[in-house]
């Protein structure tokens, strides 16, 4: 078995059934992950901003760091092996309110919204999400079934 880390900003797309996709500490950033279930491809980006307009360099160099363009490029990868809108699954994470108790910048609603927009124009909906809240989650997705673990301290869940 391989894990496949997924830092802040990036993404990754596997066809390989020993394959473990995962990415660390989600507080405001949003893991969206796709789940291909004829041909078992899983694809997980972890986005930090919704945005790339506040930062066009960083947007050159890690696009995955923001919805608006690593998410388009990783539903293409998806495409280009194969996975077709009628058997995909989508799921969210994250999301969170972590170090912005007020609310007074909203970024984990604004990552989840920004997310959002660019899978319904590609005709996609989360079939499941566990987003918004405190926790800081660590997600785990296996590409040999899509099976979905989340943890966050010492507890654990799926999705």
């Amino acid at each position: 078995m391989s894990i496949l880390t997924v830092g802040i900003g990036e993404w990754t797309v596997s066809s390989e059934a020993s394959d473990v996709i995962k990415t660390y500490a989600l507080g405001s950033c949003v893991a969206v992950l796709i789940y291909d279930t004829k041909l078992a491809i899983a694809g997980m980006i972890h986005i930090a901003l919704p945005d790339s307009k506040v930062d066009a360099e960083r947007a050159r160099s890690l696009p995955g760091y923001f919805a608006d363009t690593g998410l388009p490029l990783m539903i293409e990868e998806m495409k280009r092996r194969g996975a077709a809108r009628g058997s995909v699954w989508v799921k969210l994470a994250g999301g969170a309110s972590v170090m912005d108790p007020g609310g007074f910048f909203d970024i984990g609603k604004r990552n989840i919204l920004a997310a959002k927009r660019i899978l319904w124009g590609s005709s996609l909906g989360p079939l499941a999400e566990d987003t918004g809240g405190d926790l800081s989650r660590t997600v785990s997705f296996a590409v040999a079934d899509g099976q979905t673990t989340i943890s966050s301290g010492p507890k654990t869940w799926t999705i």
